[in-house]
């Protein structure tokens, strides 16, 4: 599939999304047909079958404008296709999620987030534009063009992290930042998260440690005594060491940042340094032994060949079933990204690391940006002060984090034992009212055990209903509630 697509044929492509929604039948809920998906909840390999509405003709760059630093794309377009195509032009979106096959469609409509969401917020916050199938005031559907300024600006305020519930987004202007050829890694080593949280908020509040600047920063955390902050920046040239170094291969990311100080790698190679492992959780699946490595091909080093084999198992049970006969105990999924205030992040995380299992995490700051002036030319720079939002109301309601308050995203993916007494998913709720208790909120992509009123207030309920009342009255599209919670 080409990189660039004609634009003459998007306005073809919208005019058959809207046909083809129109002839589906009316009593049934409108699902997207895609190939991958990154949901981890438990419908999530019952659901993830081409059946639905096609709309894989929008995938791809339909126009690159250098001078306003923007373009045009397929909301179906993975973020690798997004890589591949703009980073020969010396492009790449404000943020790129850790996963190639993440959708630049899915990343708004669900969330995203990646090491320079410290200064560049989430990817819908970089969207000037989008155009989006709703179900329509008849319930035949209609596309819309949504801007933050339009008479649609309650729709495009209302779609980040509704995944799917008001509608399919066709094609988004998206801002760009320019991108060097190579980014340069320090990988700093902290004794408790309490050191680590301050000099998050160091970073944050300087873009700079020690005296450098800094354009990513990320972290793992391996234990409440052993935790890194890995430092980066763009760079025109190789210094310190030969030539980048490749983790593509026989090499784990995830272990050098405990055995170097410094590193350098491809500007390719550092957006999907986490892909070729899944972070760390390929090591479930034998792939960083070093002779399975070796006999494992290349291009199978990817987070979407594992993730097949996640959604194999969740089908059939194999490992369950095995385990099972061997007298282990069943095992629940904690598979979840939580957004911790920066103030609170080591409060959970010595929560977490003395309540769950699950070593290493990773951690990720992130701070909402100000929005730019409709029309002005975009930074790619978070400013230092927050624009204020219309009556005190978060700019993205459905996900409300305050655009005043720096966050920590906490990531752990793995499971742990149901012990004796307790049932699937009292881990997760624990964790749930941990979350809620410091002011924080979780990712919708993994399984959620929320009551309704509960899920309601914490996840903008009432601007998901007056925008559901206005773009799905007949309720083509499934509520958030029963996406997010109810199809667990």
């Amino acid at each position: 599939m080409p990189t660039r697509v004609a634009v003459d044929s998007l306005h073809e492509s919208v005019a058959r999304a809207a046909r083809d929604f129109a002839a589906l039948p009316p009593d049934r809920p409108v699902r997207l047909a895609k190939r991958t998906s990154n949901l981890f909840r438990h419908s999530a390999a019952r659901n993830g079958t081409r059946e639905g509405l096609d709309l894989s003709a929008f995938r791809g760059v339909f126009d690159i404008d250098a001078g306003a630093r923007t373009a045009r794309v397929g909301g179906l377009t993975t973020y690798e296709e997004l890589v591949d195509a703009l980073l020969p032009s010396g492009f790449v979106p404000l943020v790129v999620p850790q996963l190639r096959t993440i959708t630049i469609g899915g990343a708004v409509t669900g969330l995203g987030i990646e090491a320079s969401s410290f200064r560049n917020g989430l990817p819908h916050e970089s969207v000037r534009e989008m155009r989006i199938l709703t179900g329509g005031a008849d319930g035949r559907g209609e596309v819309v063009t949504a801007t933050a300024d339009n008479d649609h600006a309650e729709l495009f305020r209302a779609f980040p992290n509704s995944y799917g519930s008001l509608g399919y987004v066709l094609d988004l202007v998206i801002e760009l930042e320019p991108a060097s050829p190579y980014v340069a890694l320090r990988h700093i080593r902290f004794d408790t998260v309490e050191a680590l949280a301050h000099a998050i908020g160091v970073v944050m509040r300087t873009m700079a440690w020690d005296g450098h600047r800094v354009d990513f920063v990320d972290g793992v955390v391996f234990g409440p005594r052993e935790s890194y902050l890995t430092l980066a920046h763009w760079t025109d040239r190789v210094e310190g060491q030969p030539r980048p170094s490749d983790y593509t291969r026989e090499r784990v990311f995830y272990r050098s940042i405990q055995e170097r100080r410094t590193d350098v790698l491809t500007a390719h190679d550092y957006l999907w340094r986490w892909d070729t492992d899944w972070f760390w959780c390929s090591r479930a699946f034998g792939a960083q032994h070093p002779v399975i490595r070796r006999l494992w091909p290349k291009d199978k080093l990817r987070s979407d060949v594992y993730w097949k084999i996640v959604a194999f198992e969740q089908r059939h049970g194999v490992v369950a079933a095995i385990d099972a006969r061997r007298g282990r105990l069943p095992r629940e999924r904690v598979i979840q990204d939580v957004e911790i205030p920066l103030d609170r992040t080591a409060e959970f995380l010595t929560w977490f690391l003395d309540t769950v299992p699950i070593e290493p995490v990773w951690v990720c700051p992130i701070q909402l940006r100000r929005q730019p002036a409709s029309g002005s030319e975009p930074s790619g720079i978070r400013p230092t002060e927050a624009e204020p939002t219309d009556h005190g109301r978060p700019p993205w309601p459905l996900y409300p984090m305050r655009p005043d308050v720096p966050y920590v995203n906490v990531g752990f993916w793995s499971s742990v034992e149901i012990q004796p007494g307790r049932q699937r998913g009292d881990v997760n709720r624990a964790i749930e009212a941990k979350v809620t208790e410091l002011g924080g909120h979780k990712s919708l992509y993994s399984d959620a055990y929320y009551d309704e009123a509960t899920f309601t207030r914490l996840y903008g309920g009432e601007a998901s209903a007056a925008a559901k009342r206005h773009y799905d009255p007949h309720g083509r599209f499934p509520t958030l509630y029963e996406k997010a919670v109810q199809a667990r």
